[in-house]
């Protein structure tokens, strides 16, 4: 039996190495983007280390009562952000009340009952509030807004709740109201457009399941299609909310900018973003100037964990993983 002999096998192939990473500029590349994406974070880590920095002697000097005292004295060199931080939490939070059933309406409604060729037209417009400037949305809000809150809003809901300490007080205009309702006018666009996303990706078995089971079209969308995307919607919401947690041109102008914790919604109040714009050119002080940069400090803080957690969220549900619902 004769043997056939082998000949040997070829080197592989130079072009293969930059499939494996072993070209020189193969690495090269490789090594720019991986530059190029640690930028990010430690611009964030520069933008947190200068606002340490600069709020370092009012968070020496006031301490944790920086937090929870209300006095904003420019002359007598005392400064507290409770009011800003009371303002900011409670026209988002206000914002994401009247937004939410808004945003979620029209993302359900484009995702399940909309006809198709009323969908693309609607979505557009309703992501072209998103690129109005802030300050467009103040001019509005003066001239439009505050008129009719004055004429059709707030002389209704104070017949009927005037009674409680959220309506009480003279209503002038600019207020916490008018802040929250043009904030959420704001954020509205990014809670659909999201929530729209996250409404598309559920899987297309799921109201299959529900519509076989007997359930109407509405049923489906609110016990089998909301519930698995509940994880993104949630996210959709606290993105929405961070988003207004920093909002500060069209908030300056209708909110009224005064350092008072008030429990009206009738009644002017204040943000940490609307204290920075109007009074950082002021700063006269070496402390005044470091309470200002702790107040931003704050709002940095929050505001980036808010979206953080949004973020992940909104990761859970674009991984494909349910969020365990009892309807499923």
């Amino acid at each position: 039996m004769t043997t056939v002999p082998l000949e040997p096998v070829a080197a592989p192939d130079t072009r293969w190495r930059v499939l494996r990473g072993r070209n020189a500029s193969d690495r090269l590349y490789r090594g720019a983007l991986t530059a190029l994406a640690l930028m990010l974070p430690l611009l964030l880590v520069a933008f947190l280390g200068e606002l340490g920095t600069s709020a370092w002697p009012a968070i020496r000097h006031f301490g944790v009562r920086f937090l929870v005292t209300s006095v904003w004295d420019p002359v007598a060199e005392v400064y507290g952000a409770a009011p800003m931080i009371f303002g900011t939490l409670a026209s988002s939070f206000l914002a994401v009340l009247i937004a939410v059933p808004l945003a979620l309406g029209v993302a359900i409604y484009l995702t399940e009952f909309s006809p198709k060729w009323v969908r693309q037209p609607i979505a557009f417009l309703v992501e072209l509030l998103a690129a109005i400037p802030s300050v467009v949305y103040g001019l509005w809000g003066i001239f439009v807004l505050i008129p009719f809150l004055r004429t059709y809003v707030v002389p209704p809901l104070r017949a009927l709740f005037g009674w409680t300490p959220f309506l009480s007080g003279v209503f002038y205009g600019s207020s916490l109201l008018a802040g929250s309702v043009i904030l959420a006018i704001m954020i509205l666009p990014y809670i659909a457009a999201v929530s729209r996303e996250v409404l598309l990706a559920v899987p297309a078995s799921q109201r299959e399941a529900a519509l076989g089971m007997g359930a109407t079209r509405w049923e489906a969308v609110w016990t089998a299609v909301v519930p698995y995307g509940r994880a993104g919607l949630i996210g959709a919401v606290i993105l929405g909310m961070g988003r207004a947690l920093g909002e500060t041109m069209a908030v300056t102008m209708l909110i009224g900018n005064r350092h008072d914790i008030s429990l009206s919604v009738l009644q002017p109040a204040y943000t940490m973003a609307a204290a920075i714009a109007n009074e950082f050119s002021e700063a006269t002080t070496n402390l005044y100037l470091s309470a200002l940069f702790e107040v931003g400090l704050i709002l940095f803080v929050v505001t980036v964990a808010v979206n953080a957690l949004a973020r992940l969220l909104i990761w859970r549900v674009a991984r494909g993983t349910a969020v365990g619902s009892r309807a499923l």
